[in-house]
């Protein structure tokens, strides 16, 4: 039989555990001063889903998770892309999302920027010669930035919009 007590005594496998990560850290550094610059201390971004497989999108939201936390650096995500700065666009354009996505991008204040990410929505991905699918979102919007990746890490995620606020300080 096992001593219960072993458990409560014994030295903890977290205990070791490191919270801090110095990349993320002096990337959101620099990308809060130059959001801040840029677009007057926060950027609003919409989040449009034009035919994915969510792998995306979970990477997405993993930015909100507290190890990320991308609201400290002075970017959120907003409901709506009349609130928007820039429109997020994941996966790769099917026919019958094409109306949808126009109408968000025509929603959207200007000046509007648009991020393709993933390899779907960069191009099309796997799915890019399927009869249902436009392909890549630049067959139907003006892209500033594209982040390849199936799917790309949150810190990739990261890097392509500061390289997006580095284009539009410019």
């Amino acid at each position: 039989m096992v001593n219960p007590f072993t458990y409560i005594f014994r030295s903890k496998m977290t205990e070791e555990f490191e919270f801090s990560d110095a990349e993320l850290e002096a990337l959101g550094s620099e990308l809060k001063t130059e959001v801040n610059k840029v677009f007057g201390h926060s950027l609003a971004i919409r989040e449009l889903d034009s035919g994915s497989d969510n792998s995306t999108e979970i990477e997405i939201s993993n930015l909100t998770t507290p190890h990320y936390d991308i609201e400290r650096f002075g970017i959120s995500f907003v409901a709506s892309p009349r609130h928007a700065d820039v429109l997020l666009v994941t996966g790769a354009v099917t026919l019958n999302m094409v109306e949808a996505v126009l109408k968000t991008y025509e929603a959207m204040p200007s000046p509007k920027f648009v991020v393709a990410v993933g390899d779907d929505a960069c191009n099309g991905g796997i799915y890019k010669d399927s009869y249902a699918v436009l392909g890549g979102v630049d067959k139907i919007l003006p892209v500033d930035v594209k982040i390849p990746g199936n799917p790309p890490s949150p810190k990739e995620i990261l890097r392509g919009i500061f390289a997006l606020v580095k284009k539009a300080s410019q």
